[in-house]
């Protein structure tokens, strides 16, 4: 299970853990019945008079679920506790949120509706089930009003996973908190009151390896359509294969990919597709004088990140001119680092968050560019991944047959892939996703995590009609078809 004291947790993050849990054989069912064991455990230990009054308030969805399950196991326990489910039964939103209140339905002490002050005054403690990680924003009606009337009945409250409000203005205030599975981001003394984390059995491969939750964190349109820009600098002695980058990125949701090449390339690349806007950028390979237009057009197009490196190939001057580059950008828009732009990469770029740095080497590009005689890394691939990423203060994303993805604080290993997917532009198409996702923007490491997975899930849809015959184009066409697949399974219910 999940350490107490291992890294801090998102709520997107325990989604995509609960989901890829479920993956696993772990059912939410199972662990909404372990979180309301280990919940009625937390209410007994703080009220130890049988005859204490308990009042859990539950929310519409899992932590609601977690509440009303706490209230069970409280019964059989020997207590008497009263359960309000603050929006109505009627608005529960998951399968085993529904079963576990079919369980204490009609019983003496449930309720429907929020309580009054005068309902909750004299309790021994409120337990706060209302929102846990599946809050954002502003409070809302009716869980804004029950905050008030806890407030004012002046009870001690003993908050499920994140105390409601935990963020914002109308924050619950709590004396105790039981966080779930880890501790979670933002919560601490101030926020949550004593803290303690229990584990309620999601496996650790739920964290340590991507699996189909990872698509709850994919971007989905606004009102307003499609959006990220991406721009792509590559090119050169090959054409191939910034032409792949920019079109996985229109393939994965981008509103616009843009090339950026020399003219023999740039033109070789609008023969191939009318999809792409390609700009001439030098001429038959980038040079440290064609910089001032490249980057006075990059920062007059408002792209939302740059991909850097297929393509272009090792000659001095060009890398000297790559270098150059990443320095001017970094901190000002995400960037992919890849290919051959990995030999011009400096020792630490400056990220804001904002504007997080991915660099995307293969197994043999990491060996050369980051090689442990000059680095002392350590001896196993992953803590080598791990160590290149807190020195570079960036996403690292060791392509592989199993992708290590590492950024300075966590590390996830995403795979394994299909063995066809060992195919020359497998590695572009993912840089082009990846770039995609920072446009939108997410963060490096979520966006890395994420494209990984949903190249990965692209190559098994392709590998299973093509074989061992797939091209990197035959991913361009799984990417729509794979994303759709883990959108429809991503949800929890």
């Amino acid at each position: 299970m999940a350490a107490p004291d291992g890294p801090l947790r998102t709520s997107l993050e325990m989604a995509i853990a609960e989901r890829n849990a479920v993956a696993l054989g772990v059912s939410v069912q199972q662990l909404m019945e372990n979180a309301g064991r280990v919940v009625a455990e937390a209410v007994m230990a703080r009220v130890s008079d049988p005859a204490g009054r308990i009042v859990v308030l539950a929310g519409a969805g899992n932590n609601g679920g977690d509440g009303t399950a706490a209230v069970h196991y409280l019964r059989a326990a020997g207590r008497a506790p009263e359960l309000w489910m603050v929006a109505g039964a009627a608005a529960i939103r998951s399968i085993a949120a529904r079963r576990a209140f079919e369980r204490v339905a009609g019983l003496p002490g449930v309720h429907e509706g929020v309580p009054t002050t005068a309902d909750l005054v004299g309790a021994a403690v409120a337990v706060d089930a209302m929102l846990g990680t599946g809050q954002s924003g502003e409070l809302r009606e009716p869980y804004r009003s029950a905050v008030t009337a806890i407030r004012n009945a002046h009870v001690p409250v003993l908050a499920v996973d994140l105390p409601t409000g935990f963020d914002g203005p109308d924050r619950l205030p709590v004396e105790a908190t039981v966080t779930l599975s880890a501790s979670k981001v933002g919560l601490d003394r101030s926020s949550g009151g004593e803290i303690t984390v229990r584990p309620i059995g999601i496996p650790d491969a739920a964290f340590d390896r991507t699996g189909p939750g990872e698509y709850l964190a994919y971007p989905r349109p606004t009102t307003r359509g499609r959006r990220a820009r991406v721009a792509i600098v590559g090119g050169g002695p090959f054409t191939g294969a910034p032409a792949l980058a920019g079109l996985a990125a229109l393939r994965s949701g981008a509103e616009r990919a843009t090339i950026y090449a020399p003219r023999p390339a740039a033109e070789a690349i609008r023969a191939l597709t009318p999809d792409l806007v390609v700009v001439a950028s030098g001429t038959e390979r980038l040079r440290l004088a064609d910089l001032p237009a490249l980057l006075a057009s990059l920062r007059s197009s408002r792209v939302g990140a740059v991909v850097v490196g297929m393509g272009l190939g090792r000659d001095p001057e060009t890398l000297l001119a790559v270098r150059s580059l990443l320095t001017e950008l970094a901190g000002l828009v995400p960037l992919v680092v890849d290919a051959d732009a990995l030999d011009a990469l400096p020792d630490r770029l400056p990220a804001a968050a904002s504007a997080p740095v991915v660099v995307t080497p293969n197994e043999g590009e990491f060996a050369r560019v980051f090689a442990p005689t000059s680095v002392g890394l350590p001896a196993s691939p992953t803590a080598a991944v791990e160590a290149v990423a807190r020195a570079r203060g960036c996403t690292v994303v060791r392509k592989g047959a199993e992708d290590v993805v590492a950024s300075p604080e966590r590390t996830v290993i995403s795979g394994p892939h299909s063995p066809s997917m060992n195919v020359g532009g497998s590695g572009d198409v993912l840089g082009g996703v990846i770039g995609r996702l920072l446009a939108e923007p997410l963060p490096g490491f979520a966006a890395a995590r994420l494209a990984t997975h949903w190249v990965g899930d692209a190559g098994r849809l392709a590998a299973a009609e093509r074989g061992d015959g797939l091209l990197a184009t035959d991913l361009l066409e799984a990417l729509p078809v794979a994303l759709r697949e883990g959108l429809r399974y991503a949800p929890l219910g």
